[in-house]
């Protein structure tokens, strides 16, 4: 789903302001001296676990075919096949503005979708081949406010989030979020909140947030980022990290004279990656693969002035094997550095 998108980008901002405030203890710093270093060492952090808030990401994705059922309203159509499905996602992140207690930002997305499969066409109920490329684009200006509630650190985000597609622009959304940091020390950082989506085809309106990192003796690492991803890290080789865990992914897109008319849809998928992640630091660049299993709960096809839950047609994929190939341009990689 687009929320999934839309969380992460948040995130992304909560994750910078939790390492800001990390400190040997729990209590609140008063130092001016740390004050000042919260923009660059949450950048570090925030670089360090989400692609998406690097300066510059680059990925290539590839599922195996696979069959998927569906069904238009209450009628099940007969089983179809995608034969291939592959995408290519490019996001850039900028920070324009840093000071002591507040952060302002953009960030850029691209995505690529190539789809071939064998299908029953909703509308008409015949079979055909659908062989066809899709272009989803969307911006975020992004805010985030330091500050302190109940004697803990707070952090207080917004974004505005404009989309489309490569023929029209569609819709204008915004987030908030506010979330408390109830511990922050070199081996535990904890953070709860709330986030606000305010976007009339949003399926949940309002979302929990809860991060955890915890830093074994071992040098294992638990990583808890909800509702993103669960992980457990190590780093390996000097300048690498190996994952194991599972994180949530969308597709969306937008669809025009589908029905012979000038309708416009929307296409939103949420994709479950379960497997194996492999990073490797070469400077400043960041070189990934991922692989393993790739569950979609269901993809739902409906009216862009409707909501996600009316959909006019919707499919159940059967989980089948993908791989992920990225490089990410980041200045602030800990991997192999210290910083």
């Amino acid at each position: 789903m687009k929320m999934i998108q839309k969380v992460v980008l948040l995130l992304g901002v909560l994750l910078f302001s939790v390492e800001g405030f990390s400190q040997k203890t729990d209590t609140i710093s008063k130092s001016n001296k740390d004050s000042l270093n919260i923009p660059k060492r949450t950048i570090v952090y925030a670089a360090d676990k989400l692609a998406i808030v690097r300066p510059l990401n680059i990925e290539f994705t590839h599922s195996a075919p696979y069959n998927f059922t569906s069904e238009r309203g209450n009628t099940s159509l007969p089983e179809s096949r995608v034969e291939s499905f592959s995408q290519a996602k490019i996001s850039a992140n900028f920070n324009f503005i840093k000071r002591k207690t507040w952060l302002l930002g953009a960030t850029l997305n691209y995505r690529y979708t190539s789809v071939e499969a064998n299908m029953v066409d909703p509308f008409t109920e015949n079979a055909t081949t659908l062989d066809d490329d899709f272009h989803y684009l969307s911006s975020s200006l992004n805010f985030s406010y330091f500050s302190t509630l109940f004697k803990k650190r707070t952090i207080y985000s917004s974004s505005i989030i404009v989309d489309g597609s490569d023929q029209h622009f569609e819709r204008v959304k915004g987030l908030l979020t506010g979330v408390i940091v109830l511990k922050a020390n070199q081996k535990t950082k904890m953070t709860v909140g709330l986030l606000v989506n305010i976007d009339p085809s949003a399926q949940t309106p309002v979302v929990p947030i809860f991060t955890y990192e915890f830093k074994f003796n071992n040098g294992l690492i638990a990583d808890i980022t909800l509702p993103k991803s669960i992980y457990l890290r190590k780093n390996v080789f000097n300048a690498g990290r190996v994952s194991l865990g599972t994180e949530l992914d969308r597709t969306s897109f937008y669809l025009y004279n589908i029905d012979g008319t000038s309708q416009r849809f929307e296409y939103r998928q949420l994709d479950i990656n379960s497997g194996l992640i492999y990073e490797h630091a070469i400077g400043d660049f960041v070189f990934t693969g991922k692989t393993g299993m790739k569950l979609t709960p269901s993809g739902r096809l409906f009216r862009k002035e409707d909501s996600f839950k009316e959909a006019v047609y919707e499919i159940n994929p059967n989980t089948t094997f993908y791989f992920n190939l990225g490089v990410s341009f980041n200045p602030f990689t800990v991997l192999g550095k210290k910083k």
